[in-house]
């Protein structure tokens, strides 16, 4: 069983951080904080369909903030979605604030409506913790996905990913005879070696999603992360391979059944081919990124000694022993992945 750390650190952004973001126009000034939306009254319990506590609360405010937070939540969401156009702004309205009590980030989720046509969408407001932030943004360079989030200060703001919850996933929809679970057990290995390579921990089934997409006469499967808080924190190698959970063992189940061990090594090596083909076009973003992460204390000795020593173990590479950061770490890593797309 995968022991996770049961409070997860916050690290503050440091100087370094914060001028990255600024050049790559992820930091910018925001009418509303984090802080300031924790000024509730009162929160109402959310239960979802069959009636089942979701962890989340709808909170409500005084009556003098109600307006100026409606207002502040609307312009973010502007400045997210539509690089600070304010004329959709009067067409909008935020239904619900939602507060989760569950985990580390206590986030704030906002259902925002446009009047003309009720169609919704969402946004998350969170704190600004360092760890999450290269997770946020090493997903952008090395994964298929674009993400779009916003910092200014100590609050984050992530835009919603929508899919099918990994544990709802496999209980709702895996057995599906339209689904070929081929497709899925291909999907999961790449996300496995995804995550392994850029180390984003603790990728249980809550912490992703699926894309479902039909195709011409068949349905394709994308998994993509959610959460990531965990991005090179823990001490244990195992944390940093979603095969290795429990809640993800219905997916080990599949790959074993479906995939040989030829066709495993196959799919892996075609997601390494992959990060590495996004390194070469991102070269100069990732060299900025990595000139601020190699110092950067987003752990402790301890778990980075740890880690060091079973990827030297696992690779049989004695440079990650030798690493004092995690940002040696995934350079390492990344590293050997770019020297293994020149053989």
């Amino acid at each position: 069983m995968q022991s996770i750390s049961r409070k997860k650190i916050f690290f503050p952004l440091n100087p370094a951080f914060r001028n990255y973001l600024k050049l790559y126009e992820r930091e910018v000034k925001l009418p509303l904080s984090y802080e300031e939306l924790k000024y509730y009254d009162y929160g109402i319990p959310v239960y979802d369909k069959q009636g089942k506590d979701t962890l989340w609360e709808s909170v409500m405010y005084p009556q003098s903030m109600v307006g100026p937070i409606q207002a502040g939540l609307k312009r973010i969401y502007s400045i997210l979605k539509a690089g600070g156009d304010q004329a959709a702004e009067e067409h909008l309205h935020i239904e619900r604030i939602d507060y989760c009590t569950f985990g580390n980030s206590h986030p704030f989720r906002i259902k925002i409506v446009n009047n003309y046509n009720e169609v919704y969408d969402y946004f998350y407001i969170k704190i600004a913790d360092a760890s999450r932030i290269y997770g946020l943004e090493l997903e952008h360079i090395l994964s298929p996905y674009w993400m779009n989030f916003l910092v200014d200060g100590n609050t984050l703001v992530e835009e919603h990913i929508a899919g099918v919850p990994g544990d709802q996933f496999a209980k709702d929809y895996l057995d599906r005879p339209e689904f070929n679970p081929k497709r899925i057990a291909k999907e999961f290995v790449k996300f496995n070696e995804r995550c392994f390579v850029r180390l984003l921990g603790d990728m249980r089934s809550y912490n992703f999603i699926f894309d479902i997409t039909p195709d011409f006469d068949d349905v394709q499967f994308r998994i993509r992360a959610i959460d990531f808080d965990q991005q090179f924190y823990e001490g244990k190698k195992t944390l940093y391979m979603p095969q290795f959970f429990k809640e993800n063992r219905v997916f080990v189940e599949l790959a074993m059944k479906h995939l040989n061990a030829e066709v495993v090594k196959q799919y892996q090596q075609e997601e390494r081919s992959l990060i590495a083909r996004r390194i070469k076009v991102q070269r100069h973003r990732i060299k900025d990124l990595r000139d601020v992460i190699m110092t950067d204390r987003v752990s402790f000795p301890g778990k980075i000694k740890q880690l060091g020593e079973e990827l030297a173990q696992h690779y049989n590479d004695a440079v990650f022993a030798r690493c004092s950061t995690m940002g040696e770490i995934i350079e390492r890593s990344l590293k050997r992945l770019l020297v293994g797309s020149l053989r």
